[in-house]
């Protein structure tokens, strides 16, 4: 038994370690937890993107406010196309692009944006086909707006006149004259020879950064953990040399070598000083 467990110093160590490692161990775990269900989110999110597709597409006003319940799902909605407008910097299959965005004005007033399709290079409107003309009736997917720095959206300023950098009703309340949906669709079939826009993640559901910054967290946790147990038995073993050596009577002082304050012994046979 080591006595000097049973001291003050040693008595905190060790509640500090038995609340440091089930702290550690549980926050790990929380954090795994975390990344579990984004994985099962992203799963589920997958599935009813799929099975959505397979329903038969409801009114546009049914669905809307969009939530996590109605994301992806399929909508139809009839009006008239307006303003058009590019954003800039979409990736699609590894390739940059752009997408071609114009404004369907329906029958209540607003306008709800469409996603007519995606095309390679850099943003140019010579480049985007022109909206049919008249009334038109549009079938895709139903999509949250977006926010910059979600989802790959960038945060760009300064873009030029005809472009937003994300789909949402705050980034268009300034470029058309009418209000807008905080939604937006996106075709199932590309129009004019464009490529169609698949359906984004619902944000936090997919395995974004966030949720392998869970996973990230997770280990950094056990290694705390870990970290702890570590260090315990590294002082608990130069707590036990410390004490050997004090059975043994070697002091630390005397593991040294001679200081400049000790005085040096006299050698054998000097003679000491001289009587008066």
């Amino acid at each position: 038994m080591y006595r000097f467990l049973l001291t003050p110093r040693w008595w905190g160590i060790n509640v500090f370690v038995l609340l440091a490692i089930p702290f550690c161990v549980f926050m790990g775990s929380w954090q795994l937890g975390r990344f579990e269900d984004r994985v099962d989110s992203h799963r589920g999110a997958s599935e009813q993107a799929a099975q959505s597709r397979r329903e038969a597409p409801r009114p546009l006003t049914e669905l809307l406010p969009v939530d996590k319940a109605t994301a992806g799902k399929q909508t139809t909605a009839t009006g008239t196309y307006g303003e058009q407008l590019l954003v800039p910097d979409r990736e699609l299959d590894g390739k940059r692009g752009f997408y071609v965005l114009t404004l369907l004005r329906t029958d209540d007033g607003k306008a709800v944006p469409v996603v007519r399709g995606w095309l390679p290079g850099t943003a140019d409107p010579a480049k985007a086909p022109a909206p049919p003309s008249g009334k038109v009736t549009v079938t895709g997917a139903l999509q949250p707006s977006e926010n910059p720095g979600e989802n790959g959206v960038s945060a760009a300023g300064g873009l030029p006149a005809g472009q937003t950098a994300a789909i949402s009703a705050a980034s268009l309340v300034n470029l058309v004259p009418y209000d807008v949906h905080d939604a937006w669709v996106t075709l199932n079939e590309g129009d004019s020879g464009m490529r169609a826009v698949p359906v984004a993640a619902t944000p936090d559901t997919g395995l974004d950064l966030k949720a392998f910054q869970n996973l990230g967290y997770t280990g950094e946790w056990f290694v705390f953990a870990g970290f702890v147990v570590f260090m315990w038995f590294r002082l608990l073993r130069r707590e036990i040399e410390f004490a050997r050596d004090a059975e043994l009577g070697i002091l630390p002082e005397e593991s040294g070598s001679v200081t400049d304050e000790t005085p040096a012994a006299a050698p054998s046979g000097a003679a000491g000083p001289s009587g008066g």
